[in-house]
């Protein structure tokens, strides 16, 4: 479990984040959701330790990362795994090499202990014939699965996704929303995830945040989110015409029982 507490952060005298305090929960697809701007980003950035907020803490299992020092904090880091935005592979590595990376950097693990993990997590994410291959030769989806094969190589116990189904089609959007569902109940990892794509939410959000302006506005789940009286998650749960009709027929119905 990650925990936020009273966290704020300025950037040139502007805050951009504004007293947020959360709980992201163990074994659950914990998703940051906002508009572009919102401060989701940055919030993200201050929950890996790569920005320092100016007021409030943050809680790793009951560690304060705000407190850690240099040794505790390199230890925290091979508790993580990270899905970057545009998947970040090395172009001049093969499928199986960009999952070793992290795997030669930090495992103690042998070579053939390595060889056998990285296989693993290749195979896990389905990929299992594609060891050889480089990221220019496979799709946008299948190299957001060898990010997350890479990610999940060392056996994280917190997983943080910056928008993982950006650039991918709805249907390939799915697949990679199942599998960061699965693997998070599989393995009992804390996953965060940045995104505003509605279909996620709808699909995995198990706990959402929701921030607006630089403010934690909502706080719920994929169930709750209609229930919402938040008039700016609202406006963007329900951007879409779509949308609207979806909560008015659950409205309607509602009143007919």
């Amino acid at each position: 479990m990650i925990e936020v507490k009273n966290i704020s952060k300025w950037f040139d005298g502007v805050q951009v984040l504004h007293d947020i305090t959360a709980v992201f929960e163990t074994g659950k697809t914990n998703l940051i959701i906002g508009q572009s701007g919102s401060g989701k980003t940055v919030l993200l950035k201050c929950l890996v330790g790569l920005l320092r907020p100016e007021e409030g803490e943050i809680y790793y299992d009951g560690r304060c990362l705000n407190t850690m020092n240099s040794e505790q904090r390199k230890q925290l880091r091979m508790d993580i795994g990270m899905l970057f935005q545009g998947s970040a592979l090395f172009d001049n590595e093969t499928v199986l090499g960009n999952v070793m990376f992290p795997l030669k950097m930090f495992s103690p693990l042998s070579t053939d202990e390595q060889l056998e993990r990285a296989h693993f997590c290749i195979d896990r994410v389905g990929l299992k014939n594609a060891d050889a291959k480089y990221p220019s030769e496979i799709s946008g989806g299948m190299q957001k699965r060898v990010a997350i094969a890479r990610a999940i190589a060392l056996n994280p116990k917190y997983l943080f996704c910056d928008e993982p189904n950006s650039g991918l089609d709805p249907r390939t959007s799915i697949l990679i929303d199942d599998l960061l569902s699965d693997i998070t109940h599989e393995y009992g990892i804390t996953t965060v995830i940045n995104t505003h794509d509605m279909n996620s939410v709808l699909g995995i959000g198990e706990h959402i945040i929701f921030i607006n302006k630089g403010y934690c506005d909502w706080t719920g789940n994929d169930k709750t989110i209609y229930e919402s009286e938040s008039k700016s998650l609202n406006d963007f749960v329900f951007a879409s015409n779509l949308f609207r009709e979806v909560k008015s027929y659950m409205e309607r119905n509602a009143n007919r029982q």
